[in-house]
């Protein structure tokens, strides 16, 4: 059996923060709830919604996991998240805690978890789990188009990351027999070559990064687990978040591992690489302010991230490790 999860209303456009009150009431969401945003996000739409909604303001802190376990202990109908990954992960997983349900209200698009059942969470290693999805969604593309450039870019790689994840997860079926859903796939791959095609474009047309994001996420939910939008690429990037003190964002970081992943893959590493400087997104270590030494050592204990089988199966000697970084041009 498998249980597939998605939203319910999706809205994208101009100023449809204004039908936040609207979307609710078409889900059903009634009462008290909570809004959860960061100092910066409250400013650019929480206060708004809070105050159409009458909502109360949840503002977290810098400990995500202690923010998590304070949010699930307050009582409320749904909740709202509005901010960046972070902020959705806390309200997503709260909200499943406490069995309720909650809206995303996204203030940049630079993730592919907006719509997505899984979250992220930072321990002694990083691990994706299972959650729920937001019951709605409500893209403002005017607040989304005046996110920090550097924000939507890391979006764009990161969807353009599905690329070598679902590389990853063919290579698993093919050796290993593991679960493999073609329609799920397709949509991961679609997505990717969307924004690969319209790179250029991105920057003046917000729409076709947030439905290419959305749509991973429903990916995401139909295969049940994160394999379509998630595989070596995501590893890599998970060890340079436990070995940097500074890391950089996790679609600048999942879009150089896709680069170096699909070398591996011997698939057009060249193509992704344009295509992310087309997006405005990183191809190198230093532009993210990350050393050779990081890239190299990340590489050869990403595999050990987590049971995932992927192109990195066997690890990388440090030497394979740096003829791989120096071939792209990553270092």
């Amino acid at each position: 059996m498998k249980y597939i999860e998605l939203p319910r209303k999706v809205l994208v456009g101009e100023n449809v923060i204004d039908k936040v009150k609207d979307v609710a009431s078409d889900l059903g969401l009634r009462g008290e709830n909570i809004l959860v945003a960061d100092d910066t996000t409250k400013k650019i739409a929480g206060d708004k919604i809070a105050s159409i909604l009458g909502s109360e303001i949840f503002v977290a802190g810098e400990n995500a996991l202690e923010d998590v376990g304070r949010l699930a202990g307050k009582e409320c109908n749904y909740m709202i998240a509005c901010g960046g990954g972070t902020i959705n992960d806390i309200t997503k997983l709260a909200s499943f805690r406490k069995k309720i349900p909650y809206i995303n209200v996204p203030t940049s698009a630079s993730h592919d978890g907006i719509a997505s059942p899984q979250a992220s969470l930072k321990g002694d290693k990083p691990v994706s789990v299972r959650a729920q999805c937001p019951l709605g969604v409500i893209a403002d593309t005017r607040i989304l188009e005046n996110a920090p450039k550097r924000l939507n870019a890391a979006g764009c790689a990161d969807v353009i990351s599905n690329y070598t994840a679902v590389l990853d997860w063919k290579l698993a079926y093919k050796e290993k027999k593991e679960y493999y859903g073609d329609y799920a796939a397709t949509l991961s791959e679609m997505s990717a070559s969307i924004v690969m095609e319209n790179a250029g474009k991105i920057r003046s047309n917000i729409s076709i990064l947030v439905e290419a994001l959305i749509s991973s996420g429903v990916a995401i939910g139909i295969a049940g687990s994160s394999r379509p939008c998630s595989g070596s690429e995501h590893l890599f990037s998970h060890a340079l978040d436990l070995i940097c003190e500074k890391p950089g964002l996790h679609g600048e970081q999942c879009g150089i591992g896709t680069i170096m992943m699909a070398c591996l893959h011997k698939a057009d590493w060249k193509k992704i690489k344009k295509a992310l400087e087309e997006c405005g997104a990183p191809t190198t270590a230093r532009q993210i302010g990350l050393s050779n030494e990081d890239i190299i050592k990340a590489l050869t204990m990403a595999h050990k991230i987590r049971d995932r089988y992927t192109i990195l199966r066997n690890g990388l000697s440090e030497k394979q490790a740096r003829e791989l970084a120096e071939k792209t041009g990553v270092i």
